[in-house]
């Protein structure tokens, strides 16, 4: 913590560059930079993830088992998505430069971005955030598990978890044949009107982020 530092100490760092610090990287539009303890030490309790995106791509479902968040927009426009485990209720917030929507910590949730060049500051109440991502949740589960206690068909679940990467932090993939077919509907369809929040998105990466 910084009160453990010794503020007199040249290595008391005060500044940093988030641009050096990438912790997920989809494509040049699509990328989240950290700032945590890790990278300045005198940081108290504090840290924050730099995420750009460009539209219909999706912070894929997660929870901060250690930290609340606070999602505020720079540039462009995007859905914060919160599941409130008290009301059993999704809570969809739609924010534009200078909103913001606070996820209280262990909340699922997730971001999808209406637009492109859409930039999100996310600020958590601790040194470091901790994440538990979807994937990892879907892809780690063992399938006998899943089918056992939802009464599932085994080899079913298989296939449909099958396109599921482990730490996807950002979806689509790059490589989901899924997601090209939409891209090349939109571009057909005049009248695409983009993402809903009333309906449930179906893309859903580490468990550790710093």
């Amino acid at each position: 913590m910084a009160s453990d530092i010794d503020f007199t100490s040249p290595a008391a760092q005060f500044s940093f560059d988030l641009n050096k610090s990438p912790v997920f990287k989809k494509d040049n539009q699509n990328f989240i930079n950290i700032l945590s303890i890790q990278q300045l030490n005198t940081l108290d309790n504090l840290s924050l993830l730099d995420i750009f995106l460009s539209k219909d791509n999706v912070v894929e479902p997660h929870y901060h088992q250690n930290a609340a968040e606070l999602v505020y927009c720079i540039s462009g426009s995007a859905v914060v998505s919160i599941l409130n485990p008290f009301t059993k209720k999704m809570l969809n917030y739609t924010l534009t430069p200078g909103k913001v929507a606070n996820v209280p910590q262990g909340w699922w949730h997730y971001e999808v971005a209406l637009e492109d060049n859409t930039h999100l500051l996310a600020i958590f109440n601790a040194p470091t955030p901790d994440i538990i991502l979807g994937s990892d949740i879907l892809k780690l589960t063992p399938a006998n598990i899943m089918a056992h206690t939802y009464c599932m068909d085994e080899n079913q679940w298989k296939q449909a978890i099958a396109p599921v990467k482990p730490s996807t932090n950002i979806g689509p993939p790059k490589d989901c044949d899924r997601w090209k077919q939409d891209l090349s509907s939109q571009n057909q369809q005049s009248t695409y009107t983009g993402y809903h929040p009333q309906t449930p998105y179906t893309y859903p990466y580490p468990t550790y982020w710093g």
